[in-house]
C-alpha cells in the first residue's frame, strides 16, 4: 500500500516505518558481480528511462549463477531480500535486470507485496495474442542453451510451438558480456544482433514479433526493426508499460 499526492493536494500523507527515499516507483535489481560497458538503453544504465528508478545490487549475482537451468534456493532468498529491500524504499513494482530471473519468477512473486515483472518473457504470451494464429514470436536471447522450459513456463509460455528461439551466444560481443570481459564493441554487438535478427525472421517467416530477452539487448532495438520490419519488445518497452500502470496521473486536455 503506497500514498501519493498529485500537485501535493492531499491532506495527509504517509509512508511506512523504514523508508528514506521518495519518488522512485521502478526497483531494478541488477547483477552484483558483472563486468562490461553499460551503453544507454541497457536497464541498468539509470539514463535509459525518463523517470526515476532505484537499483538494487546482488552482491552474489554472477552471470553464470543466473544463466543456468539450475534453480539454486539460496539465489532465490538473495533475489527475495533484494525485492524487499526495494519494496521497503516505497517502489511499487520490481524488475530483474535479466531475462533468466524468470527461474525464480514465481518465488519472488510469492514473497513480496508489490507486483513482480523481473523477466523480459514475461511479455511473450501478450505478443502472442496479438498475433495472427499462424504466427509466432521469436525469441532473441543470450544463450539458447540455458534458456529452459520451465523458465518459459513460469512466464506463462505454455506452448513451445508459439515461439522461435535464437541465441546470440556465438556473437563475440555477447560473449564479451557473457564472460565479464570489460568492454564490447558497440558497432560490432549492434550487426551482430542485427544479422542474427535478420536470418531469424528469413528462416522463419511466420515470425509476427520479436522480443530480446537479454537487459543488454534494447540499445540495439531500433536498428533491429529498422531490418526486420517488425514490432520488437525488450526489457524497456516492460518497464515503461509497467511504469505507467503503478504512477498513474491526470489527464490533461480540454472539451
Amino acid at each position: 500500500m503506497y500514498s501519493y499526492t498529485s500537485g501535493y493536494d492531499q491532506e495527509e500523507v504517509f509512508i511506512p516505518k523504514g523508508q528514506v527515499v521518495g519518488g522512485s516507483a521502478i526497483g531494478i535489481i541488477v547483477l552484483g558481480r558483472v563486468w562490461y560497458p553499460l551503453v544507454p538503453g541497457n536497464v541498468a544504465n539509470a539514463t535509459t528511462f525518463n523517470f526515476p528508478v532505484s537499483y538494487k545490487r546482488l552482491e552474489g549475482g554472477t552471470i553464470d549463477r543466473m544463466v543456468s537451468t539450475k534453480i539454486d534456493p539460496t539465489f532465490l532468498e538473495e533475489i527475495i531480500k533484494a525485492g524487499k529491500e526495494l519494496e521497503e524504499q516505497g517502489c511499487r513494482a520490481v524488475i530483474g535486470a535479466c531475462g533468466y530471473f524468470a527461474n525464480y519468477l514465481t518465488g519472488v512473486a510469492a514473497a513480496l507485496n508489490i507486483p513482480v515483472f523481473i523477466s523480459s518473457l514475461m511479455q511473450v504470451p501478450i505478443i502472442s495474442r496479438a498475433l495472427k494464429p499462424t504466427q509466432k514470436v521469436g525469441v532473441i536471447c543470450a544463450n539458447a542453451n540455458a534458456l529452459s522450459p520451465a523458465a518459459l513456463n513460469a512466464c506463462g509460455v505454455n506452448d513451445l510451438s508459439t515461439i522461435v528461439i535464437a541465441g546470440a551466444q556465438g556473437l563475440p560481443d555477447m560473449q564479451n558480456v557473457l564472460q565479464g570481459t570489460g568492454h564490447l564493441n558497440n558497432v560490432k554487438f549492434e550487426q551482430g544482433l542485427v544479422d542474427l535478427a535478420k536470418r531469424m525472421v528469413s528462416d522463419n517467416p511466420d515470425i509476427g514479433g520479436l522480443l530480446l530477452e537479454c537487459s543488454d539487448m534494447p540499445p540495439y532495438a531500433w536498428a533491429v526493426q529498422k531490418a526486420v520490419r517488425l514490432p520488437v519488445f525488450d526489457f524497456t518497452t516492460m518497464i515503461n508499460w509497467v511504469y505507467n500502470a503503478v504512477v498513474r496521473r491526470p489527464f490533461a486536455g480540454f472539451v
